[in-house]
């Protein structure tokens, strides 16, 4: 299971997300210093039930407690939308 998988496995399974699309954007960093150690640029929707009554920063804290190993050496930046069940539901206005 390729590092992208693995995030998005870990995500779904410790948030018991509904719904998780983890993209690898590394490629669009390279010769970037951060990413000289190996860590990768991710990109992350999160749907879940967890982040009911949550602030937004109080979501991303909660994941990134849960990608706290992989933020030691997989993950250099991690950009992330943190929804509940409810906003993924509601259309963007246009």
């Amino acid at each position: 299971m390729d590092r992208r998988a693995q995030i998005e496995s870990k995500l779904a399974r410790e948030l018991e997300a509904l719904h998780v699309e983890v993209v690898d954007e590394s490629h669009l960093h390279a010769g970037h210093a951060g990413a000289a150690g190996g860590g990768g640029h991710f990109r992350a929707v999160i749907v879940s039930e967890r982040f009911e009554g949550l602030a937004t920063l109080a979501r991303q804290r909660l994941v990134y407690a849960t990608l706290a190993q992989e933020l030691e050496r997989d993950i250099h930046a991690l950009s992330m939308r943190t929804l509940t069940p409810a906003e993924w539901r509601v259309p963007p206005s246009s």
